[in-house]
């Protein structure tokens, strides 16, 4: 399973913000770098992030579940 924060910068590129824009407002650069490559963040993170932007956690992420097991492939 993994996590996509594309819509997060689908927002953030709509209302003209840049990545530098959450560093600027205390998102830490390691943090900026983990959700750029949809790797798994802290959840007081996704909740700045959604005070910052006013929205709801699945505006800015959606989960993505691992493809089906097939017992044949094993």
């Amino acid at each position: 399973m993994s996590v996509s924060y594309k819509k997060l910068f689908d927002i953030m590129e709509r209302r003209g913000l840049k990545k530098y824009w959450l560093r600027q407002n205390g998102i830490n650069p390691k943090v900026v770098d983990a959700l750029k490559n949809n790797r798994n963040v802290n959840v007081s993170t996704i909740m700045d992030i959604c005070r910052l932007l006013n929205c709801q956690p699945g505006d800015i992420m959606e989960y993505i579940p691992d493809p089906p097991v097939n017992p044949d492939n094993q």
